[in-house]
């Protein structure tokens, strides 16, 4: 054809071809060595003739573009041209562009429509931005193009964006593009201008469009709008499946079991059948909503009508059937999979593994995760939150180590499932050393992260690590999340820094009742039953209701501080002045409270008026209160109970042990000593951790093997010989063995809190305070002991016992004594 010329001929060095009389709002001007420059609107666009050079690409002579030539075969050549390359490099696009500039075709709007779509399969929005300002007046089809290519892309924000300035340029949407608005706006959950384009739809008409209709419902059950998008339901000229399939799931989603029910009933009304995705959705909503019975029957219900089930169904009841504890159907379901060919499915495979686990079935477990062969990520995390369920710690750990040394990329939710299980059972040191580790990985942690690393900091009083988390998610952004910021609140106050944890509560941009709870839980364990009273009417003011777990708090505050009346009180004010009826952790509170007001009596009295059956919580409190008191016959009376709901605890027979010892009846004790024996119980050593120029150290009592041990008890000798001179003695009571005085005092000793105060005092700077953590409860002695200490080397000493936390500062205790 003569018409046409070859790219390469016309891209030459410095070769400009005259285009102002294709276009007189095109001025070409002579540029760098090898560039091309055109200007248009008053804007100059400079392009590397090298660059845009092609090699195979067909462009219309300028000449042909003028007057009637433009209608020649040329034109729909490279718009053929164009879309044939769908899949063309961005670089090729970018040529492509450039051609169109030079020979004038951007203003032509099929092919700028065509370059808008190129630009946008490549996720190049800022260039089809600038190519949308370049045009002096842009229509309808520019805006259009765009608009749905970021829609298509779920680059919502850009769709409402490029929908304002196409208002702006006095352009309304069409029924071709509303869809897609209505989508961003649905994305965004930006409830407001979601109404405001279905107002305009209703005005303009266009709301009778089926697309418009379908996308509008979609909208109103994405925000929740459940009310309005029945409505519109309604009210729909054609209704279709998908449109009542939607609004079938979200009343799923919403736990709304009626309405869901209701509206899935009606299908035959409408004069269509429901297909895989309608059945799919009622599943998965059930099953997101907490409805888990429901989403099985509706499993079930879909076999009954006939439908195939396929992964995402099946992947949608696993987790339900787990949450029941459903171990037959469970069985029955992956004998299904087996069967249809599904075992090999990845989300199926994890499904089952989370199931499993759930069941409580580790071994079937381990089973499928073996069989799987090249296990994926989503399958590994499940196995290691499914380990962790059945408290496997070493298990999981090995399971991850040996998945990292298989090159296996983990992902930040692997690292969060093994920080978790360490955290949540007792390898707290472990579970600081992996987020290190998952650090130098270079993975991020995130908002489910933290919540979970800093229970293991607030275990052992790893205030160092703990405020380095807290920097964390201040950098990261995160730390106004309700959760990280409950989190914070609790670390802070079982790292003793109960200000800290205050100040993190105030700064709280929104809180929940759980933020309120810990907040709470804080004052309670510090003792500080004043503050706690504060922060539960504060609460109520602020119109947050409290729950069973406010006033579990409130109780143990109460306790702690010996408010007998006031706690009474409140245990009343329970159902009679916010309709929540006692369970047992408030019963065992008040038994508490009575217990160690030496009311033991009147404890054991509201035990056997309890309206259920008491668990060994309760029956531990009136022990420990009869430990305290040196009640041996209501004592035995709540050790025969906890002999028989825990006859593996040996905590239970060590207390009635030592109320015998307190009474001096050794044949009793060692009765109940080779009972333990005979059991194969034995006593859990005393232990505590205190954090030193961030490393977490730990004691044990009798522990000689210390590296310092030497110059610890010569320390601690030192510091006895000042206490006798002050007229301390050793209270040999708490050494419950029938041993002599000077043995006793020597047993005293070794006590781990003892031990590890001393440990801190010689390897800190001198008036620095100490925090320590103690897996048992501090004894008379300890506490006497740490007095003096804390007033002696001037030094404030936290220790965080099993019951509460004791500030020890110039001789006193927090605790006035009384624990």
């Amino acid at each position: 054809m003569t018409s046409i010329v070859n790219s390469r001929a016309s891209f030459h060095s410095n070769s400009l071809v005259s285009i102002s009389d294709a276009n007189d709002s095109y001025k070409p001007v002579l540029g760098k060595q090898n560039y091309i420059s055109c200007i248009k609107n008053g804007e100059t666009m400079e392009f590397n003739a090298k660059k845009l050079r092609l090699d195979y690409c067909i462009i219309p002579r300028i000449n042909d573009i003028n007057g009637a030539g433009a209608h020649s075969s040329t034109y729909p050549d490279l718009l053929h041209l164009l879309s044939r390359n769908t899949q063309s490099s961005l670089s090729q696009v970018r040529q492509m562009h450039a051609q169109m500039l030079r020979t004038g075709l951007c203003d032509l709007p099929h092919y700028r429509t065509k370059l808008f779509s190129l630009y946008s399969n490549h996720h190049r929005f800022s260039d089809a931005k600038n190519l949308l300002r370049s045009i002096l007046k842009p229509d309808l089809l520019s805006f259009t193009a765009l608009i749905n290519a970021s829609s298509k892309f779920n680059d919502f924000k850009n769709t409402l964006i490029l929908f304002s300035q196409m208002l702006t340029n006095g352009l309304y949407p069409d029924a071709h593009v509303l869809p897609s608005i209505i989508k961003a706006c649905a994305g965004l959950l930006a409830v407001k201008i979601g109404e405001q384009v279905h107002g305009f739809s209703l005005a303009s008409g266009l709301s009778l469009d089926p697309f418009v209709e379908s996308s509008l419902i979609h909208f109103y059950v994405k925000c929740d709008k459940l009310i309005g998008a029945h409505k519109l339901f309604d009210k729909m000229v054609e209704r279709d499946v998908v449109s009542w399939s939607a609004l079938a799931a979200g009343y799923a989603r919403k736990g709304d079991v009626i309405n869901a029910k209701k509206v899935f009933s009606e299908v035959k009304i409408f004069g269509f059948e429901p297909n895989t995705v309608s059945w799919n959705g009622m599943i998965a909503g059930f099953n997101q909503s907490g409805c888990f019975l429901d989403a099985v029957l509706m499993f079930q219900q879909m076999h009954l009508h006939g439908f195939t089930s396929d992964g995402t169904s099946i992947s949608s009841v696993l987790p339900a059937i787990g949450d029941l504890g459903y171990l037959n159907a469970g069985t029955q379901v992956h004998g299904y999979v087996i069967k249809i060919g599904f075992a090999v499915d990845k989300c199926i495979v994890s499904a089952l593994i989370d199931m499993y686990g759930k069941c409580g079935c580790a071994l079937e477990m381990s089973q499928v995760f073996e069989d799987i062969g090249q296990a994926d990520v989503g399958a590994c995390n499940a196995m290691i939150a499914g380990l962790a369920r059945h408290g496997l710690v070493d298990k999981a750990l090995t399971v991850f180590k040996e998945l990292q040394g298989q090159g296996m990329e983990l992902n930040v939710v692997s690292w969060t499932s093994v920080i978790a299980c360490c955290s949540q059972h007792g390898k707290d040191i472990e579970a600081l050393n992996i987020f290190r580790e998952m650090q130098a990985a270079g993975v991020k942690p995130n908002s489910v992260t933290i919540p979970c690393l800093l229970p293991a900091c607030g275990n052992i009083a790893a205030l160092m690590h703990g405020k380095a988390a807290h920097c964390f998610s201040l950098k990261r952004g995160i730390s106004g999340d309700v959760y990280v910021g409950s989190a914070l609140i609790d670390m802070y106050a079982n790292c003793g820094k109960i200000q800290a944890a205050r100040c993190c509560f105030d700064r709280m941009p929104a809180r929940n009742l759980v933020c309120w709870n810990t907040m709470l839980g804080a004052y309670a364990m510090h003792g500080k039953a004043k503050e706690a009273i504060e922060i539960f009417h504060c609460m109520q003011r602020s119109g947050q209701k409290p729950d069973s777990v406010s006033f579990t708090s409130l109780l143990s505050a109460c306790s702690q501080s010996g408010l007998t009346e006031e706690g009474h009180s409140y245990f009343e004010s329970m159902s009679k002045d916010h309709g929540i009826e006692a369970r047992v952790e408030h019963y065992a509170c008040i038994v508490t409270l009575l217990g160690r007001a030496g009311k033991l009596e009147e404890a054991y009295s509201m035990i056997k008026k309890m309206p259920f059956e008491p668990d060994a919580c309760v029956w531990g409190a009136l022990l420990s209160s009869c430990r305290l008191h040196h009640n041996m016959s209501l004592g035995e009376v709540a050790a025969g109970k906890l002999f028989e709901l825990e006859p593996k605890n040996p905590g239970n027979y060590i207390l009635l042990s030592n109320i015998y010892a307190s009474k001096g009846k050794w044949k009793e004790v060692d009765k109940v000593r080779d009972i333990m024996r005979d059991m194969g119980l034995r006593k859990n050593p005393g232990c505590s951790w205190i954090e030193v120029k961030n490393k977490v150290h730990m004691l044990l009592a009798g522990d000689k093997s210390l590296p310092q041990m030497a110059q610890i008890l010569d320390k601690l000798n030192r510091l006895s010989m000042e206490m006798k001179k002050a007229g301390y003695l050793p209270n040999t009571n708490y050494v419950l063995q029938d041993v002599e005085e000077q043995e006793k005092e020597h047993i005293l000793c070794g006590h781990s809190e003892k031990l590890a105060v001393v440990f801190g005092i010689l390897n800190t700077s001198q008036g620095s305070p100490l925090r320590i953590t103690k897996n048992l409860r501090i004894c008379g002695d300890c506490h006497a002991v740490i007095k003096f200490i804390s007033r002696f080397e001037r030094r404030e000493i936290f220790v965080r016992d099993t019951n509460r936390y004791h500030h020890f500062k110039d001789g006193d205790c927090s605790c006035g004594d009384y624990w």
